[in-house]
């Protein structure tokens, strides 16, 4: 009896260490959201009100590059100093490649769904470049979340 109160202690334990570290993974992700979306409709629609669109509205593929990266340095920041602050590598280079590499995973899932929407279905509206983002976003989210903990952010 007492085994399986112990193990079902530190089963509760687990689970609100890993919903804690998905919170603020969710935090971080979440900011990340507004730099990511909010890039790249400045870069490819411009400002509100803006007749002639952003500075690479004929490239909105490669300003999903950009604005995805812009958001994955703000969120290995994040995540690295807040997120899984007591779980980082000693060796931060190692870290980083690792993370970069996650990330470029990130992007491609990213921009792959913007590509699929604008040459595949033809929409290039911006409802559908952000519909075409946040599913994006979501599948790299997952994606990211676990590679993380399984890959970046250990303790060796």
């Amino acid at each position: 009896m007492l085994v399986l109160v112990s193990m079902a202690l530190r089963v509760r334990d687990a689970v609100r260490g890993v919903w804690r570290e998905a919170a603020k993974f969710g935090v971080i992700g979440a900011l990340a959201f507004v730099v990511d979306n909010g890039g790249y409709n400045l870069l490819v629609f411009g400002l509100p009100g803006g007749a002639e669109g952003g500075v690479m509205r004929s490239a909105p593929v490669w300003a999903s590059v950009v604005a995805t990266g812009a958001a994955a340095l703000f969120s290995w920041v994040g995540n690295r100093y807040w997120t899984y602050r007591r779980r980082h590598r000693e060796n931060m280079t190692q870290e980083l490649a690792l993370f970069l590499f996650v990330n470029v995973v990130g992007v491609a899932l990213t921009a792959g769904t913007v590509f699929v929407s604008r040459q595949l279905l033809g929409v290039d509206s911006m409802a559908g470049d952000n519909t075409a983002r946040v599913l994006g976003w979501v599948l790299a989210t997952l994606f990211r979340f676990f590679a993380y903990r399984r890959y970046v952010f250990v303790t060796p």
